[in-house]
């Protein structure tokens, strides 16, 4: 059943996509992965990763959505009937589902530091940020009730469906991001000591690559534009057929390699100014953001708006995540997604309640040396991701016919046959032997392939 909602306007589309790509992924989680994988060359990987074979992906992915104009999994099924294939899309539901679950006690990170702030709880002159930060997020009460508010807020927006909740919401809140972003990164670079943070974040120094490094620069290109879960599948098929996806996908792609330019510039500055660890881990941003606008005139309230914005760019991720699971399950019957949305929420909620005490209550309980929330998140950022989009890859370069592929994607868009052709063999040859190679160098088999060869 095709869709009956779609976005109101290019634009709507374009803002929301980059909101569900940017979120949690540029701003809190690359500064604190590039902190942990060597700095200057990580980035580049990442931006290597983003461009060569996230960009493909994304546009395989609005292919495969404004094709069909159905949501993921009737998607897959649609262009290959009476075959397994709509298991990507499945894959896709239940990666959203496990990402949303640890992405929400984030959120919820982001509500008790923004709600400390409203009552001039987070600036204090110094302060140990690092132990304001493990002591807030170790209380198993709190943080619990905070991811359920974040969760809550959530779903209100997504049962409000596209235009009326996501799409309205992502074009007030993205443009504000921007605006106090170069605020923070001007204070952060004129700190003493800034341009050695500089320096780490944009000076390759491949000596640190290691290679599960790539494998994370790789999860975080996918992690930052949200590619591999499914979820532009489902938000390019509420695009119009009267508009290009090449142009859609280029502004996303751009907004997302600037925003984790700006978090970059405004995070590794002040952590070496400040004399702080870049390998500080998830709790980076929470440390350094206090910092910084501790150095800074009227900081409490600049940290305030900085918290609301990113706040709202993490809901906006969230949103997707939401919406892939929620439209799987609607199938174009909008009266059926109040009570979907509410019921996957309440789902999400407690499948979530292990990684947001994992710092707390089940602290001493690790799987391979890491915590219940670091699990979660390598296995959805470093396996299931790259799952998927080698899944992807294969689908739509074999499952569906060249002809059509050319024709929706050259739609609209002045582009001709060339690049076509590059972006099919990208998606045909190239993306699936990184991700095997990638895979094959981080569990060892590499090594022993080429002993034997």
């Amino acid at each position: 059943m095709q869709t009956s909602e779609q976005w109101s306007s290019k634009i709507g589309f374009i803002l929301s996509a980059a909101g569900s790509a940017i979120g949690v992924g540029a701003i809190w989680k690359l500064p604190y992965v590039t902190g942990i994988s060597g700095g200057g060359a990580f980035f580049l990987l990442f931006i290597l990763f983003t461009l060569f074979m996230g960009f493909p992906l994304l546009l395989a992915e609005f292919v495969i959505g404004r094709s069909t104009q159905k949501e993921a999994i009737s998607a897959y099924r649609s262009l290959a009937p009476n075959t397994n294939w709509h298991w990507i899309g499945k894959l896709g539901v239940f990666t959203s589902f496990l990402l949303l679950s640890f992405y929400s006690v984030i959120g919820g990170w982001i509500l008790i530091y923004f709600a400390k702030g409203m009552f001039g709880g987070v600036i204090s002159e110094g302060a140990d940020y690092g132990s304001v930060f493990n002591t807030t997020i170790g209380d198993p009460l709190i943080v619990i009730i905070a991811q359920f508010v974040f969760l809550a807020i959530t779903v209100v927006v997504v049962a409000n469906g596209i235009q009326n909740g996501i799409e309205k919401a992502n074009k007030i809140l993205m443009p504000a991001l921007f605006g106090l972003f170069i605020v923070l990164i001007i204070r952060s670079l004129t700190l003493d000591g800034a341009m050695e943070g500089v320096k780490f974040f944009l000076a390759p120094d491949f000596s640190n690559i290691t290679s599960q490094s790539v494998l994370f620069a790789m999860g975080q290109a996918f992690f930052s534009l949200s590619v591999g879960v499914s979820v532009m599948v489902t938000y390019s098929s509420y695009l119009s057929k009267k508009e290009s996806l090449i142009q859609p996908a280029i502004s996303i792609v751009s907004m997302n390699l600037l925003i984790a330019l700006l978090a970059g510039l405004a995070i590794f500055p002040a952590v070496f100014s400040l004399g702080l660890e870049p390998a500080e881990g998830p709790g980076l941003l929470f440390v350094v953001l206090p910092a910084v606008f501790d150095q800074i005139v009227f900081g409490e309230v600049f940290l305030i708006g900085f918290l609301a914005l990113f706040l709202f760019a993490t809901l906006t991720s969230a949103f997707s995540m939401l919406e892939i699971i929620v439209a799987s399950l609607v199938k174009g019957k909008q009266e059926k997604r109040t009570k979907y949305a509410y019921i996957i929420g309440l789902l999400i909620f407690i499948v979530g309640i292990p990684s947001a005490l994992s710092y707390s209550v089940f602290a001493d309980i690790l799987i391979f040396s890491k915590s219940l929330f670091d699990s979660a998140d390598y296995l959805v950022s470093n396996i299931l991701m790259p799952l998927g989009v080698l899944l992807i890859s294969i689908f739509i370069s074999h499952k569906i016919e060249k002809s059509t592929l050319r024709e929706e994607l050259l739609q609209h868009s002045r582009l001709g046959a060339t690049a076509f052709n590059i972006w099919f063999f990208i998606m045909k040859f190239v993306i699936p032997l990184v991700i095997i190679i990638v895979f094959l160098d981080v569990t060892g088999l590499l090594d022993k392939l080429i002993a034997i060869f």
